[in-house]
């Protein structure tokens, strides 16, 4: 599943763009302005942002600014009133990846965030190769020539989720929070466990490894 994040000041805007999205089948956080958002990023994983522009403090212009600042690639839709070609291409310098105006159309909204999703290389076939190597959301198999694994599930969607995005670090927080859930009474060194796990069931495959960066987390590295 992926977790959209919906920034959106104006309450009636933001119930209706979270009801829509959860009804596609995505998981959805909301903030009422962008220092709460920048505190959600900060303790969950986000695969893409419904930001609006004007919003009490921090603007979404400066709140984009800074997330490309430090590095932050998440894609990011802005919706906005404002809709003079000089206040998209402010925001298109300003580091936002797609453009609406309102009132927002839903399904077009819908369509873009597909995009999106798809040209920040997560799959809409659900499928994800890396070399000789494909990974089959729906099925949970990881295929490479002739071997074929079927992983239990907590171990795929782990996998799927750090393959999805090569060299980007995770936090084992973030990580416990997607595929676990908070809820869940496991600690976090059942996330040690499983990438422990995944090592041993992939140690013969060239194309990538899963590397333990310390203090912070996890990655998976693409081998040339």
């Amino acid at each position: 599943m992926f977790h959209l994040l919906v920034v959106e000041d104006d309450t009636n805007a933001r119930k209706l763009m979270k009801a829509v999205l959860e009804r596609a089948e995505y998981s959805v956080l909301t903030a009422v302005n962008a220092e709460e958002a920048l505190l959600l990023l900060d303790t969950h994983h986000v695969d893409l942002i419904v930001l609006d522009i004007m919003m009490p403090g921090m603007d979404g212009y400066t709140f984009s600014s800074e997330l490309r600042a430090a590095g932050d690639i998440t894609p990011i839709l802005m919706v906005t009133a404002k809709q003079l070609p000089a206040d998209k291409r402010k925001g298109f310098l300003a580091g936002t990846d797609d453009y609406m105006t309102k009132p927002v159309d839903t399904e077009e909204m819908l369509l873009r965030i597909k995009a999106l999703l798809r040209r920040s290389r997560i799959v809409s076939e659900r499928r994800l190769v890396i070399g000789e190597v494909e990974l089959d959301y729906d099925a949970l198999t990881v295929t490479r020539q002739e071997d074929k694994q079927t992983l239990p599930q907590k171990e795929f969607y782990l996998l799927y989720k750090l393959l999805s995005y090569p060299d980007k670090i995770f936090t084992r927080i973030q990580l416990m929070d997607e595929i676990w859930g908070m809820e869940s009474e496991s600690g976090d060194t059942t996330v040690n466990v499983h990438i422990n796990r995944l090592r041993r069931r992939f140690e013969s495959y060239p194309e990538f490894e899963l590397i333990s960066v310390r203090g912070l987390g996890y990655k998976a590295v693409k081998k040339p």
